[in-house]
């Protein structure tokens, strides 16, 4: 997959971002000068992907420290653009996970220094994930039917990480090894993230994909006889609890009935060690379930809820794929293969 979503020139501070709204029918950059243009693209998902927000918050956060190095209160105004940031995405964990890791380092009145260590974290932390994604793949390669036919929702892909994506990441580096896979893409609300960007990008891959609704899930598990599905996450709390794009407990429960493995692969920064089932869910506008393409579909004023995510319980996981290998979404598994791995 030769698609970059971030770009970061470490000499001038820009930053670049594929925005992913126009997809696909343009693959356009746009260049992120100002906090409140990072804020922005955030909440309007230019950039998503929980992996992707949070390599791009790091960013952020490099090019404010450096713009704030001469200001003598610096600590307390970059502390609170961390705050900024992480509060853009309040279900996703992963931009809270790296930016806070990031602020441990805002310590001492060597303001430069500071920020020249917040950048280096961050670049090094987006290298070194490409290593992190191709691992989860290859985890997900010993649990998945070569061959097979493989359900996913939303876009756990390469330009929602650093690289090869979570969910997707098994396909990437299948087709590396001449591992093929039938791939069965659900459309996915909001913006149809499955439909504008998982079939796009597979597509450019040349990887087989066939898009659906999200309400054909089951009749597509049963009638294209689907051997197992797959999914990113945005939180995955200590007690095994998975908050994902809208849709994702559905298909959990679809796969608890037709007896087939439901997987959730994600990196350890997607890991929440001080939550249980308590996760607050983001609900976005009401016009994205009123209205297709700027026209209304449905009466005006009606009452929408419109969640942008759920949670799936520890019961219905299969097994959680990361970095360190594939285990089983219990409090116990999570400690013992993620605690103490969750920062840069």
């Amino acid at each position: 997959m030769t698609v970059q979503n971030i770009r970061f020139d470490v000499s001038t501070n820009e930053l670049i971002l594929l925005d992913q709204t126009l997809l696909p029918h343009e693959a356009r950059y746009v260049t992120i000068e100002t906090l409140e243009e990072a804020e922005h693209a955030i909440e309007t998902l230019q950039v998503r992907g929980a992996p992707a927000i949070a390599y791009f918050g790091a960013f952020v956060l490099a090019k404010e420290a450096e713009r704030l190095v001469d200001d003598p209160d610096f600590t307390r105004r970059l502390e609170i653009v961390g705050r900024r940031l992480i509060a853009t995405r309040p279900t996703a964990v992963n931009l809270q996970n790296v930016i806070e890791s990031l602020l441990e380092l805002n310590s001492g009145d060597d303001f430069e220094q500071i920020a020249g260590e917040i950048k280096r974290r961050a670049v090094a932390l987006y290298e070194r994930d490409v290593d992190t994604y191709r691992s989860i793949g290859e985890h997900a390669l010993t649990v998945l039917p070569s061959g097979g036919n493989v359900l996913t929702i939303c876009n756990a892909g390469a330009i929602a990480t650093s690289r090869y994506g979570t969910a997707l990441a098994p396909f990437y580096v299948g087709k590396e090894r001449g591992v093929t896979f039938n791939v069965f893409a659900c459309e996915t609300r909001p913006l149809l993230q499955g439909a504008r960007l998982t079939v796009w990008e597979l597509d450019q891959a040349d990887i087989d994909v066939t898009l659906i609704t999200d309400n054909m899930a089951a009749w597509t598990i049963q009638a294209k006889g689907v051997d197992a599905i797959i999914v990113g996450a945005d939180r995955i709390t200590r007690t095994g609890h998975v908050a994902n794009k809208i849709g994702t407990l559905q298909l959990a429960v679809l796969a608890n009935h037709y007896g087939i493995p439901f997987y959730v692969a994600a990196p350890h920064s997607t890991f929440d060690l001080m939550a249980d089932d308590a996760i607050e869910i983001e609900e976005r506008d009401a016009k994205e379930v009123t209205h297709i393409g700027g026209q209304p579909t449905a009466p005006v004023g009606i009452t929408v809820f419109n969640p942008a995510f759920d949670v799936t319980p520890p019961e219905l996981i299969t097994g959680l794929i990361t970095e360190a290998g594939v285990f089983e979404a219990n409090e116990t598994a999570i400690t013992h293969h993620v605690g103490g791995t969750i920062h840069v």
